[in-house]
């Protein structure tokens, strides 16, 4: 991997759904696309897809949960690269044993905020000094509108009745990483947002999502994308601003 003039993208869980869409609209702007996967034959497979496709591609070995294997993936970019313009924290899971407050394993709950948010953080922790090297760095968290305080007590949501305490607490300490990261990075060229993907049709709801997998990765795709006057720190799905 030789160091290129395109902007270097990390999209972590892209070996399949949202993840690889968001991958492949990033490497159609121009971007050499690192596909973060933790099965590696299936993330080489991916990048392989993305390559027929005359796209820069590439496979990233990375388990979000494992701290050795995250360190990897950012010693491999630096060799490989030097630095990193986007990052996209995709990676995330749900747990069958997941569910009402009174009633969820705890064990469920530990293993989906390990993943979910505890994942974004270690990866963002060791991407950050990759993405200072970049002209203009954008780390996207990839949410959910389940993650939203405010529309979890609104019983008029379309979604009100969906209570999964394991999976909606770590998608909203994920908008907290956002919030205090964008403040963090606010002197900086950094961007750091939130996107909503909406009830998309993938594997993690057994694709009954009523979205595309294209429209659930178009606000993600945007925000990885934007220009050096956008937004920083906001959470946002395709119509606008989701609130907090």
């Amino acid at each position: 991997m030789n160091t290129p003039s395109s902007k270097i993208a990390l999209v972590t869980g892209a070996n399949k759904g949202i993840g690889f869409e968001i991958a492949r609209q990033i490497g159609r702007s121009g971007a050499t696309v690192l596909l973060g996967s933790r099965n590696r034959a299936a993330g080489e497979i991916a990048a392989a897809a993305l390559a027929g496709e005359g796209l820069a591609a590439h496979c990233i070995p990375i388990d979000v949960t494992d701290r050795a294997s995250i360190a990897e993936a950012a010693a491999r970019i630096t060799e490989g690269f030097g630095r990193l313009d986007i990052l996209v924290n995709n990676a995330g899971i749900t747990d069958p044993a997941d569910g009402l407050p009174s009633a969820a394993s705890l064990d469920a709950i530990e293993r989906v905020f390990r993943t979910n948010f505890l994942g974004a953080v270690a990866v963002t922790q060791a991407m950050l000094p990759l993405l200072r090297q970049a002209h203009s760095g954008r780390i996207v968290n990839v949410s959910s509108g389940l993650g939203s305080l405010a529309q979890n007590g609104d019983p008029g949501y379309w979604s009100a009745a969906v209570k999964l305490i394991g999976y909606s607490t770590s998608k909203a300490a994920l908008n907290m990483l956002t919030v205090q990261l964008a403040y963090e990075l606010r002197d900086t060229a950094i961007k750091v947002n939130s996107a909503d993907p909406g009830y998309t049709a993938t594997d993690l709801n057994g694709h009954r999502g009523s979205q595309t997998i294209p429209e659930g990765a178009a606000e993600a795709i945007r925000l990885a994308l934007l220009p050096d006057d956008g937004p920083t720190g906001g959470y946002s799905n395709s119509v606008g601003v989701v609130p907090w």
